[in-house]
């Protein structure tokens, strides 16, 4: 086998589900796109977007040596039904890729091996990233063959439908790039007729000020009250969208174990949460990273949904919390079953 078939061989013994290539500069549309984004502030408290924006834009300005990017997909996809914890309202709904053991830190370690892998191969140099670098991995991932941005903004296939981690690999090698993808998601708006709170103002583009997975994880202090309701029981991300592409009847089973777990709980268990319970329960988790406070906000805001009058009392104990946030979202709380 010539070096990338071997590449390719390789990747999918380390558990990735496909290993694509395009060069640094196949994402010419991207500035356009990510300028268009940032002016109409659908980026809302991600201010960090604004920042280097000629690398976010322009992959070749990242690393100017890189010749070759090295596409890869590792599945997460849930052995459940993600939509169907919503109707259990006494439980907190966590977004699949946060139940198991923080993807990045899982898929960095793998990105590394199959990376020294490649310069045992051939004399090289190589940079990894997995979300963690101005990046526009869903775009490269298109120009790879990897799959296609859909109409909610996430990388589809036909081979594993959307429940995938990225990751790339840049490379001073000259590897042949594969064919990009093509848009096969037709006249389906399934992805759109899903959401909650209309976050897409129309196909293909996000505004991220109305998605519950910013909501929950990006956003800092009180969310706006003509969302809190459509949160439902979610209180780390969202999947409704994903879940409902039905490219997912092709999806690929994760091949790391490590990505299922139950980073939920009852309503009743996660509310009472304080700092040092909330970072031992989940420690290594990717939910460690919005903190206690954004976290019992989210609880909270579940409380108040989730019609069980038991729990006012958990909430009546937090109006008074130091945390502006958490007091707004329990004094919400409370109303809102005492209407009951």
């Amino acid at each position: 086998m010539d070096l990338k078939a071997k590449l390719v061989s390789q990747a999918l013994a380390e558990g990735f589900v496909a290993c694509r290539i395009c060069r640094p500069d196949a994402v010419p549309d991207v500035p356009a796109r990510l300028g268009a984004f940032l002016e109409a502030g659908y980026h809302g408290q991600m201010g960090w977007m604004e920042e280097r924006v000629s690398w976010r834009g322009d992959p070749s300005v990242l690393w100017p040596e890189a010749r070759s990017v090295i596409m890869l997909a590792e599945s997460y996809a849930p052995e459940y039904d993600p939509l169907a914890v919503l109707e259990q309202r006494d439980l907190g709904a966590v977004s699949a890729y946060a139940q198991g053991r923080d993807y990045h830190d899982v898929v960095k370690k793998r990105l590394k091996r199959l990376a020294r892998w490649l310069i045992e191969q051939e004399e090289c140099q190589v940079k990894v990233f997995v979300d963690t670098a101005p990046v526009p991995e869903k775009a490269l991932a298109q120009a790879a063959g990897l799959g296609w941005q859909g109409k909610h903004t996430n990388v589809v296939s036909r081979d594993w439908g959307n429940w995938a981690f990225l990751g790339s690999i840049f490379t001073t090698l000259e590897l042949e790039p594969d064919a990009a993808e093509v848009d096969r998601c037709g006249s389906c708006t399934a992805c759109q007729n899903i959401c909650p709170t209309q976050a897409f103002p129309e196909p293909y583009r996000l505004d991220a000020r109305r998605c519950i997975s910013y909501l929950t994880i990006e956003h800092k202090g009180p969310v706006a009250e003509e969302f809190r309701a459509a949160l439902g029981n979610r209180i780390y991300g969202c999947d409704d969208c994903l879940a409902a592409c039905p490219w997912n009847k092709f999806a690929v089973a994760a091949s790391d174990m490590r990505y299922h777990g139950s980073a939920g709980g009852t309503l009743a268990e996660l509310v009472v949460l304080d700092d040092a319970a909330f970072r031992l329960r989940f420690s290594g988790s990717p939910v460690k990273r919005i903190g206690r406070e954004r976290f019992v906000r989210n609880v909270l805001y579940a409380v108040g949904n989730s019609g069980e009058v038991g729990l006012k009392g958990h909430a009546q104990a937090l109006c008074d919390d130091p945390d502006v946030a958490v007091a707004d979202a329990a004094r919400w709380a409370v109303a809102r079953l005492a209407d009951l």
